[in-house]
């Protein structure tokens, strides 16, 4: 019978490797229940886990290789952790496409509500890879400039680019 226990256990324990989100994701193992995005940082910042990059808005604005390269560690990064489908990121780059062309005036609005949708989306299919995408999203909205709304568009064409 001892040999009975040394087999199951690693049976248990064996990691589930880079498959998709929802292999681990309801084992709690993050601190969460039920496709929760694991630990929430204090004092707000819009992320619920520490992010190993984050996007950097000014530099995206100004170098289309910036945006180029972050295009391709987005996608490297939804190829490891998640297992969108295409069909989700159209919808939400369709949606980003709409909030861009909206009137100047109702710009914002549009993108507030794109990024409650993105935000649902993620955790609703445990989407993690799309966090760096949602803080992006919100340091656009804050600053509200027509550029940084192209780019944002720019490079989520980029990712669903990469991501065929």
């Amino acid at each position: 019978m001892a040999e009975a226990q040394p087999e199951h256990k690693p049976r248990e324990n064996r990691p589930t490797g880079r498959g998709s989100a929802r292999e681990g994701g309801d084992r709690g193992d993050r601190g969460g229940d039920r496709g929760d995005r694991g630990p929430r940082r204090e004092g707000g910042g819009g992320g619920r886990f520490d992010n190993p990059f984050d996007i950097d808005l000014e530099k995206l604005i100004s170098d289309p290789l910036y945006l180029d390269n972050q295009a391709h560690a987005v996608v490297s990064r939804m190829r490891d952790l998640d297992s969108a489908t295409k069909s989700q990121l159209r919808r939400l780059y369709n949606a980003v496409r709409r909030a861009v062309r909206a009137p100047e005036g109702e710009r914002q609005h549009h993108f507030v509500m794109l990024r409650a949708r993105l935000a649902y989306t993620i955790a609703r299919h445990s989407l993690r890879s799309l966090d760096t995408i949602e803080k992006l999203l919100l340091q656009v909205t804050r600053k509200n400039e027509a550029k940084g709304y192209e780019r944002f568009r720019d490079l989520f064409e980029a990712i669903i680019a990469y991501n065929e």
